[in-house]
């Protein structure tokens, strides 16, 4: 049988259990080590050498490929179609012609003056919009 080895090594456990339920979800088994120990305590992280994410050796290339290629992937931004038919807005993008926009929602200097003045928030309209499709924003 093979033996457990030391296959990648994280400052937090929420990465660490991300990728050992990304590895499950293929079919390879894994383990974290340290994990209780440097939540308890977070200064013998250094001495541990972090959180270890554990394989076994004969999988460790299989994991190693699985990861990387969700890595690639989780970088990568989601596909969103260029338009959308009946938009809330009768708009589109500068940038890129798509119309897939949303309004910003921030409270702008209206809302902080009138919750000073009057003791109730009141809030405009934004004129600021972001395409869901290039990140731009722009004033309309």
């Amino acid at each position: 049988m093979a033996s457990l080895v030391k296959f990648k090594f994280y400052s937090n456990s929420i990465e660490a259990n991300r990728d050992k339920q990304i590895l499950a979800n293929h079919g390879i088994e894994s383990f974290i080590a340290n994990e209780q120990t440097i939540q308890s305590d977070w200064l013998l992280s250094q001495a541990l050498g972090g959180i270890q994410l554990q394989v076994f050796e004969d999988q460790r290339e299989k994991a190693a490929e699985i990861l990387e290629n969700f890595l690639q992937n989780d970088q990568s931004r989601l596909d969103v179609e260029h338009t959308i038919p009946n938009p809330e807005f009768d708009m589109v993008c500068p940038k890129c012609g798509s119309n897939h926009l949303y309004r910003d929602e921030n409270p702008g200097g209206l809302f902080g003056i009138s919750l000073l003045l009057i003791g109730l928030p009141l809030k405009g309209r934004s004129n600021i919009y972001h395409c869901y499709y290039c990140d731009h924003e722009f004033k309309a």
